[in-house]
């Protein structure tokens, strides 16, 4: 493999780690983070290994949903900075080797956007078609409430009309029409204007919610709703040819194979939610079987595209596509009080707090992430082993502020911290005890080992581009595949449990006599390479939650 070859597809080997601005580093005393603390932290990314990074809504918005109920799609949201502090920002990333994504929001705006008090003003306004309008709701409309301890119907009256608007989420977010042209244009003209900004590319929010056309069409032709995605692509790539969509596309694998596109001309890459719920499933019975029996089954995406891996994101564990009892199981391994739960379908806590603080479970899990197919995807705060904080309401409990060095603002602000929303977690786990400043030249550290995997992750091109095989094992903690790239190859096995084993794995792939040398270990008592036996396997003893990667 060439290395223009992976250059010109950059996303399958990349390292992509998600941010909100809000949260990351105040400059100025305010107690909110802006794009002026973001620029002065992008140095902690590149040595982290960062190579792309991916910015929550940073837009103007009455931040009744965390920046996702956008009011101009064409500025910076003032407690954040300007445009000339992004440009900077960008600039900064750029020098250091760092691409840039932001989140694109067009399912729906906020109720205060100009569009929507335009559209709701009357019926005969130019921009009301610019919203989904009924006079009653309609029978063949969308169905299923997402948040139902918040919304009990997905229309809502508004008196100024006597109409009803659709709105996916909250009531505070009406939907916009996506099958009116106008729409899709400014939508366009929304992207286009952001990577001339230097942007390469998008994390498409609520994706199948976005082409959702049932009961939205009056009045217009409706193709293929997935022709608006490929269309969306198509101009994406004109503009710059090297730009990204990355996808939130909450299904199973079958209903999410198709945001892919014929050959790839939808999505580049799709969050693997399938496989990150199936992993929890394994976590809390220690047996890999659910993870293998999911990743075995995972399709192939078509040619250049990528699957995105995850262990955690801003939103709650969300754990809707295992089965009741399945779901219980997770609860009752990782939280099982009620203040853990959220919807009845997740967990609001992060993956440390989840798994009791044990770092060496704690760091066999960032082992399995970098290993598996994939594109890697870190939430910021994980290369630290941050924590939520349940005092914080809903799903804002995980978005607390970034944990720079100990002390009452933890680094992030100068702020007087009383009162404060977004209050950092307490001890064990606040800023007095888990800092960047502790881990950065502690070489023992979660920090240097995420630093580690990000590293070999690069150097190791066989899971982003190698061909994978399962390997069979009778120990049913331990999960093993085989990646070739080039005829090189290398061997991830991870031990999913709480007590050593002693496993066998097939090696079919490679010659007697063969050594194997542990990646993932370094410095003095480093173990003795692996030799494949005659029979074309190799046998290794796993400590408790033991993870290698043999080359």
């Amino acid at each position: 493999m060439r290395p223009a070859d992976q250059a010109d597809v950059w996303w399958r080997n990349a390292i992509v780690y998600s941010l909100d601005v809000e949260t990351f580093q105040d400059s100025n005393g305010d107690g909110i983070g802006d794009f002026r603390g973001l620029t002065s932290r992008i140095d902690h990314l590149a040595r982290l290994g960062v190579t792309c990074l991916w910015l929550m809504p940073f837009y103007p918005t009455p931040n009744r949903d965390d920046g996702y109920d956008i009011a101009d799609y064409y500025a910076v949201d003032p407690r954040l900075g300007t445009l000339g502090d992004f440009v900077e920002m960008m600039r900064t990333a750029r020098s250091r080797g760092i691409r840039v994504i932001a989140d694109l929001v067009v399912n729906h705006t906020s109720d205060q956007h100009p569009w929507f008090l335009e559209s709701a003003s009357s019926r005969d306004n130019p921009k009301r078609d610019w919203y989904v309008w009924r006079d009653e709701p309609p029978q063949d409309g969308p169905q299923g409430v997402i948040f139902p301890d918040q919304e009990d119907s997905l229309w809502r009256h508004d008196e100024r009309t006597g109409a009803h608007y659709l709105h996916r989420f909250y009531r505070h977010q009406p939907d916009l029409n996506i099958t009116n042209p106008e729409v899709r244009d400014e939508i366009a003209r929304v992207m286009g204007f952001w990577m001339e900004l230097g942007l390469s590319g998008f994390r498409v929010d609520a994706v199948p919610y976005l082409i959702e056309t049932a009961g939205t069409h009056d009045g217009h032709l409706v193709e293929d709703p997935h022709a608006y995605l490929r269309a969306l692509s198509s101009f994406m790539t004109r503009r710059k040819g090297d730009a990204i969509m990355l996808g939130e596309v909450n299904l199973p694998y079958e209903g999410l194979m198709p945001f892919f596109g014929d050959g790839g001309d939808e999505l580049d890459l799709s969050f693997d939610f399938p496989g990150m719920q199936a992993m929890y499933l394994s976590l809390a019975r220690q047996d890999a079987g659910p993870m293998r029996q999911a990743l075995s089954a995972r399709p192939s995406p078509p040619r250049d595209t990528r699957w995105a891996t995850f262990v955690r994101n801003h939103d709650e564990l969300t754990l809707d596509q295992l089965t009741a009892s399945q779901r219980d199981e997770v609860f009752a391994a990782f939280g099982p009080e009620p203040e853990h739960q959220i919807f009845d379908r997740g967990l609001r806590r992060r993956l440390p707090s989840m798994l009791g603080g044990d770092q060496d479970r704690i760091r066999m899990v960032y082992s399995l992430l970098f290993s598996l197919p994939g594109t890697p995807v870190l939430y910021y705060g994980e290369e630290i082993g941050m924590v939520e904080n349940l005092e914080v309401p809903g799903r804002w409990s995980v978005r607390t502020p970034m944990q720079w060095e100990p002390g009452a603002g933890g680094g992030f602000t100068t702020a007087d911290q009383d009162g404060a929303e977004r209050a950092m977690p307490a001890r064990p786990y606040g800023p007095d005890h888990i800092s960047v400043a502790d881990q950065r030249e502690d070489p023992q550290s979660l920090m240097t080992y995420i630093a580690r995997l990000a590293a070999l992750r690069r150097e190791t091109p066989h899971f982003g581009w190698g061909s994978i095989e399962w390997l069979a094992c009778d120990e049913p903690s331990v999960l093993a595949h085989h990646a070739v790239v080039d005829g090189d190859s290398v061997v991830a096995v991870h031990h999913l449990g709480d007590a050593p084993v002693e496993v066998t794995l097939p090696v079919a792939g490679l010659e007697p006599g063969t050594l194997l040398r542990d990646l993932l270990a370094e410095g003095p008592g480093m173990p003795e390479p692996v030799e494949v036996a005659h029979d074309r396997t190799i046998t290794l003893t796993l400590g408790r939650y033991g993870a290698c990667w043999l080359r």
